[in-house]
């Protein structure tokens, strides 16, 4: 009985943010427990203490293995079971390949692939028949988009993961899906982008036949309707992909 006070315990990484933020608030909102991960302490902090309790905030760089270790067995310590684990931390910046720095190289391969792969094998044995994983991914694994390509990659090799990884956790009843998300809006939110690069990409981007100033673009606050209709699936429905684009309301 105790459990049913604090719903279903859900892990979101880079929750400190965009729709790692929105996706906290929702499902406060709706009367889950959030555990808010990130790099920056203060900023899952602050979205916490937003919540209140019973939601808590733990540093978590999805970048390193021994970050994710220390940063479960401290939500072990509170919640030895957790329900949902939702992989949306990322690293998104165009850039050219013969420019790159190593940092740029691997930072994303690193956050954006390896972490879920890491996080997931931290959260599969605290998880129990009706388990989730949802792995965020990009609409830029379809579109060619320039100056993306490790950022594209990354999020190409998620999707072939989590289709592999739902196959190997259907004996046990843990379910795994992919969300392909468009283009989505938050207020204040930017990019630290390099100025140059930022404008070689858009006029790129225009050259390829990707108009960003036209695209419809979703908000943050939308798209968590998409992740609550999958965590409230049947039993017995499985999907493994869904796509998200913005649209003209």
């Amino acid at each position: 009985m105790g459990r049913m006070s604090v719903g279903k315990v859900i892990v979101i990484t880079g929750a400190g943010i965009g729709l790692g933020r929105a996706l906290a608030r929702r499902f406060a909102k709706d009367g889950e427990t959030v555990i808010a991960l990130g790099r920056t302490l203060s900023k899952v902090q602050a979205v916490a203490d937003e919540l209140g309790a019973p939601h808590f905030a733990v540093e978590c760089d999805v970048q390193s293995a021994d970050s994710i270790r220390t940063a479960f067995a401290e939500i072990a310590k509170r919640h030895p079971r957790i329900d949902v684990l939702i992989n949306n931390a990322a690293i998104y910046e165009p850039f050219h390949i013969a420019d790159a720095t190593d940092a740029q190289i691997m930072e994303p391969i690193l956050t954006n692939f390896a972490g879920p792969v890491f996080t997931s094998r931290a959260a599969i044995p605290m998880m129990e028949k009706g388990g989730y994983i949802i792995n965020v991914t990009s609409e830029s694994v379809a579109l060619e988009f320039p100056l993306l390509s490790i950022y594209q990659s990354s999020k190409a090799g998620l999707e072939r993961f989590t289709q592999s990884l739902s196959r190997e956790l259907e004996p046990v009843g843990i379910r795994a899906s992919v969300v392909r998300c468009g283009p989505m809006m938050e207020e204040g939110k930017g990019t630290n982008w390099n100025p140059e690069i930022a404008l070689q990409f858009y006029q790129l981007c225009a050259a390829a036949g990707i108009d960003m100033m036209k695209r419809p673009i979703s908000h943050v606050n939308s798209v968590t309707d998409v992740f609550r209709a999958l965590i409230d699936l049947p039993g017995d429905v499985r999907l493994t992909h869904v796509s998200v684009e913005g649209r003209h309301p």
